[in-house]
C-alpha cells in the first residue's frame, strides 16, 4: 500500500448488512473530477483486473467486479468496509489513497445499485449514450464469474443493467445520432484543419478507438493519405486491407511524423509513446491524443509547430445530436426506475426468503408429528385427507407472513427476527 488512508470514508451506518458478506458497495473516480492524468493513475489493465480478483479473494471478499476505462475505473463489491476496495485498487494502480480521496466517490448498497445503473446504461457516459462501458460491464462480470467472484446478487444485478440497457437502447433515441470520442476526433479535425482531405493523416494505434478512428475518417473526410503505424505490423494490415490504406513500419514513426499533417495517438501503453524527442518538424502538426493514460508526452507542446488536443477536450464536442439525447433522458430514467424496482423487489425478498423456507421446514415437522400421532390414535384416520389439507394450511401461514416482510410499512429484520423466536428456528437456516 502507498498510503494507510483507513480514516477515509468511514461507514458511520449501523443498519444491519444485507448480506453476510457484507455490504455492497462502488468506489471509483470518472472524468467529472478527476482529469486524463489522474485517472491514468488508476487505469487497470486486464491482467492487473484478473490479480485483483484472485487477491480479493484471496482475501475473503465474495464477490467483485472491475471496470477501467478511458473515462473511469471502478470497483464494484461486497465488504465489510469500502476502504478494502480503496486498498485494493491503490495496490494495483499507481494512485495512492490521497489522490483517491480527493476525486473519488463510494457508494453503499440502494445508491451503489443506482449507480451501477447509471453507468451501465450510458447517462453517467462522458458523452451521453455512449453504450460502449456496457460490454466493458458485460465482460467485468465474466471475468469475476470465471474467477468464482460473482455472487448471486451481483449476477442478477449485472443482468438487469443489461436488460435496461437493452431496452434505453431500442425503446428511446439517447444513442442516436453519431457520438463517440472517435466521431469527435473527426469533427475536431474537419472544423480545424482546411482542405482535410489533402492533407497527410497518421494513425498511430488501431485497437478499438483507433479502427473507429480510422472509419469515421474514411467516411467523413474522404482523405486517401492516411497512414496507419501499429507496433504489431500484422494487425495494422489487416484493417489497412479493409479500406486500401498505407501501412509503414514502427521504426519509421519518426519521418513518418515529420511528414504529417495530423497525429492521432490511440495506442494503450501505461506510459508516453510520442515524446518531443521523436519530432523534427518543418510544418505545423496537430496531434489529437486518445488515449488513457495519456500516450503523447505534455512536452511536444514547446515544439512551436505542435497544436496537441486530448480526449477530454474532444469529449465536449455538442451539437444537436447531443441535444436531442438530452430530451430521451427522462424515458430513459423510466426505463431504469421499472427494471430497478424489479430487481430492488427481488433484493429486498431475497432477505426473508430462507426464513419462510425454514418456517415451512418447521411447519412441516409439526405436520408429520401431528399426523403421526392421530394415526395411532385413530383406527379409521384419513391420512391423504389430512396431508392435503395440512399442506394448504401451511402454504396459507407462509405466505401470510411472507406478505407481511413485505410491506414496506414493516421492520424486516425485526418481524424476522421474531419470526425466529417464536419458531424457534436456528442461525443454521439463516
Amino acid at each position: 500500500m502507498k498510503s494507510n488512508g483507513h480514516r477515509l470514508f468511514s461507514d458511520n451506518s449501523n443498519a444491519p448488512s444485507t448480506l453476510s458478506e457484507g455490504n455492497f458497495y462502488a468506489i471509483g473516480l470518472n472524468y467529472k473530477k478527476a482529469d486524463a492524468e489522474v485517472r491514468g493513475h488508476f487505469s487497470i489493465s486486464e491482467e492487473a483486473q484478473k490479480t485483483i480478483l484472485v487477491q480479493a479473494k484471496e482475501e475473503g471478499i465474495s464477490s467483485l467486479t472491475v471496470i477501467s476505462t478511458c473515462n473511469r475505473t471502478e470497483l464494484y463489491g461486497f465488504a465489510q468496509h469500502p476502504f478494502q476496495l480503496i486498498e485494493l485498487l491503490c495496490e494495483h494502480t499507481q494512485g495512492t489513497v490521497e489522490e483517491f480521496e480527493k476525486v473519488a466517490y463510494v457508494y453503499k448498497d440502494n445508491k451503489a445499485t443506482a449507480h451501477l445503473f447509471k453507468v451501465g446504461t450510458g447517462l453517467d457516459s462522458q458523452i451521453l449514450g455512449d453504450f460502449e462501458i456496457i460490454s466493458q460491464l458485460r465482460t467485468g462480470m465474466k471475468r469475476s464469474k470465471k474467477i468464482g467472484m460473482l455472487n448471486v446478487f451481483m449476477e442478477r444485478l449485472g443482468n438487469a443493467v443489461i436488460q435496461a440497457s437493452k431496452r434505453i437502447k431500442n425503446e428511446t433515441e439517447i444513442s442516436t445520432g453519431a457520438t463517440s470520442v472517435s466521431f469527435a476526433a473527426v469533427q475536431y479535425i474537419m472544423a480545424r484543419v482546411p482542405y482535410v482531405s489533402e492533407k497527410n493523416i497518421l494513425l498511430f494505434g488501431i485497437g478499438k478507438i483507433g479502427r473507429n478512428t480510422c472509419e469515421n475518417l474514411i467516411k467523413h473526410t474522404k482523405n486517401e493519405q492516411i497512414t496507419l503505424i501499429n507496433r504489431t505490423k500484422v494487425k495494422a494490415e489487416e484493417i489497412a486491407g479493409k479500406f486500401n490504406l498505407v501501412v509503414k513500419d514502427y521504426a519509421d514513426i519518426q519521418s513518418e511524423i515529420a511528414q504529417t499533417d495530423v497525429l492521432i495517438v490511440a495506442t494503450g501503453a501505461q506510459q508516453p509513446t510520442i515524446s518531443k524527442e521523436l519530432l523534427f518538424l518543418k510544418k505545423p502538426l496537430l496531434i489529437l491524443d486518445l488515449s488513457i493514460p495519456k500516450n503523447v508526452a505534455s512536452n511536444v507542446s514547446e515544439n512551436d509547430n505542435v497544436t496537441l488536443i486530448h480526449l477530454d477536450e474532444l469529449s465536449r464536442v455538442t451539437d444537436k445530436t447531443l441535444e436531442h439525447r438530452q430530451s430521451q433522458i427522462p424515458l430513459a430514467e423510466k426505463i431504469i426506475n421499472e427494471v430497478k424496482s424489479e430487481f430492488d423487489t427481488w433484493s429486498e425478498n431475497r432477505k426473508f426468503a430462507p426464513t419462510i423456507k425454514a418456517l415451512k421446514t418447521k411447519l412441516s415437522e409439526i405436520k408429520e408429528s401431528e399426523i403421526d400421532n392421530q394415526r395411532r390414535k385413530l383406527n379409521d384416520f384419513n391420512e391423504e385427507q389430512a396431508e392435503i389439507i395440512s399442506n394448504r394450511i401451511i402454504q396459507k401461514i407462509t405466505t401470510r407472513f411472507a406478505n407481511h416482510l413485505k410491506d414496506e410499512n414493516v421492520s424486516t429484520t425485526e418481524s424476522v427476527e421474531l419470526i425466529r423466536q417464536v419458531f424457534q428456528l436456528s442461525n443454521q437456516d439463516k
